[in-house]
């Protein structure tokens, strides 16, 4: 096989180093919030002008995968994700820092990105043939159901009910549809010069986390009190490998989710973690536990997007469609070099291509390594008192905004929509949905854009969107979802009435 062969390679000298400098570097520039993985990989595509095209798709190649896993610890330790694809993480394991559990789920988070990663990889090695013509099946009617699966997901993300979750994502799409139609290129609820880019990711990422933190860390320190004591249990690496292992379902239904989600053209890590997340909760025992801290939800959104980062790869090297927004900048990274996808880069690049599959295995072993080490100082950010953790988070989160597109508008539109998540949760209303619909209400509009266009000339849209097996199983599964979630808030409701009835208290109607 021929990535045995090549394997020595990987682990030479020069190579090496890169790994593990690449890993380290990854880790520390993902946990920080607005330095998302597509960022950090643009940002050193200038470094391997250098560098001869093996050792420069190596650099990005482990860039892109750590930073995808780095990103879970600010959402476990201060509730602000390094980047969308650790959205769902931060669910369930800041609720575990808070019971004094961080590092048992920055070990969850390390271990399940571990794990998921190989899984990624090793589809990128052994299926690519067959999943290439599976990507090729989705076009843009499949892509825009691929957007409202993950769109139905919102009712049961972090808010106090279903209703509001579905409010709050109505809210994140709306946000989304600011700025300039795709299409008709016409303005749409620009009522400020600041909104004429439209608000784009990683402005609204930051501010609807960040600075409702921001402002209760504040409040908290302005009575007088210690705001949330995080204690730190110890947790052995052991132990926490053996308990990891022993969740099966949560593992497999986050690397099948990663993996099919990441060889879809478009779709993104953030789309498969929560959509991981979602199912591993309506598949658990006890969903009721999930966002207080369940170690399970943790355990499948980790998994499912670093699963992602090599499925992504797939429709990359074959077919020079990139799987993610990241996977974009990589491909970017290999035209540079002189590298075109496609079969020739198995046949006549075979050393370049081989070593760098087997330096994104090799990094997914240094990632588990290296992270389980940096959890170890995780009592230091915990111990950090309020009033420093909040000017410290306001600096990253303005200088993270600010540095996307050296914008002042950007910083001013992430202040307003962090103040006003701020009052908005405090009426139980979540931060996630809103941000899943940013996130998803380009990728549904774009694509029902392009369907429709389409379906003018294969007999309408109702034929073009409703027709055909992949639509229809993808109908299915929203149908099932927004089902599930109404039966379980009302289960939910009347297990919470039973209870108060046994208890002798009134219930409300």
């Amino acid at each position: 096989m021929e990535l045995l062969e090549y394997l020595p390679q990987v682990l030479s000298g020069w190579n090496l180093v890169i790994l593990i400098v690449g890993t380290v570097v990854g880790l520390l520039l993902g946990a920080t919030p607005g330095l998302s993985p597509t960022m950090a990989v643009a940002l050193l595509i200038p470094f391997t002008f250098q560098m001869d095209a093996t050792s420069g798709l190596i650099l990005l190649g482990v860039l892109y995968t750590s930073t995808v896993a780095g990103g879970a610890v600010s959402a476990i330790l201060v509730n602000i994700p390094g980047a969308p694809a650790n959205i769902a993480t931060m669910l369930d394991g800041h609720p575990m820092a808070k019971k004094g559990h961080a590092s048992e789920a920055l070990h969850y988070c390390f271990i399940s990105s571990g794990i998921g990663g190989v899984i990624g990889v090793l589809v990128l090695i052994f299926f690519t043939p067959i999943l290439v013509g599976f990507a090729l099946r989705f076009g843009p009617s499949e892509l825009f159901w691929i957007a409202i699966l993950g769109i139905t997901v919102i009712g049961s993300l972090g808010s106090s009910s279903v209703l509001k979750g579905l409010l709050a994502g109505a809210v994140g799409i709306w946000i989304s549809l600011i700025g300039f139609n795709p299409v008709a290129g016409t303005e749409r609820f620009v009522f400020s010069e600041h909104l004429q880019g439209g608000v784009t990711i990683i402005p609204a990422l930051i501010g609807l986390f960040a600075i409702p933190q921001v402002f209760q860390m504040v409040e908290t320190a302005k009575r007088g009190l210690g705001g949330e004591t995080f204690g730190m249990e110890h947790r052995s690496i052991m132990t926490s490998l053996v308990y990891n292992l022993s969740k099966v379902r949560a593992l497999s239904i986050g690397s099948i989710v990663g993996t099919l989600v990441g060889i879809i053209p478009g779709a993104g890590g953030q789309i498969a973690g929560l959509i991981a997340y979602d199912q591993t909760k309506k598949f658990s025992r006890n969903p009721d536990n999930f966002g207080k801290g369940e170690p399970e939800g943790v355990i499948a959104s980790e998994s499912a997007n670093n699963a992602m980062v090599g499925a992504s790869l797939v429709p990359m090297l074959s077919l020079g469609i990139p799987g993610s927004p990241t996977a974009a900048v990589l491909l970017g990274g290999l035209l540079i070099q002189g590298l075109f996808p496609g079969p020739d880069l198995f046949t006549q690049h075979a050393p370049v291509a081989w070593t760098f599959m087997g330096a994104l295995l090799v990094s997914q072993i240094l990632l588990v390594i290296f992270g389980l080490y940096i959890s170890r100082f995780s009592k230091y950010v915990i111990r950090v008192p309020k009033h420093y953790m909040a000017a410290a988070v306001t600096i990253l989160a303005v200088f993270g905004t600010y540095s996307v597109q050296n914008s002042i508008s950007d910083v001013i539109i992430m202040v307003t929509l962090g103040s006003v998540m701020y009052f908005a949760m405090r009426f139980g209303f979540g931060p996630g949905p809103v941000v899943l619909g940013i996130i998803l209400g380009p990728i549904a509009e774009t694509n029902f854009l392009q369907g429709q266009m389409i379906a003018q000339a294969m007999g309408g849209t109702f034929q073009y969107f409703f027709t055909g097996g992949i639509n229809l199983l993808l109908i299915g599964i929203c149908v099932l979802s927004v089902g599930y979630s109404i039966f379980a808030e009302l289960k939910a409701r009347a297990r919470h009435r039973r209870e108060l009835a046994n208890r002798g208290m009134e219930v409300k109607p």
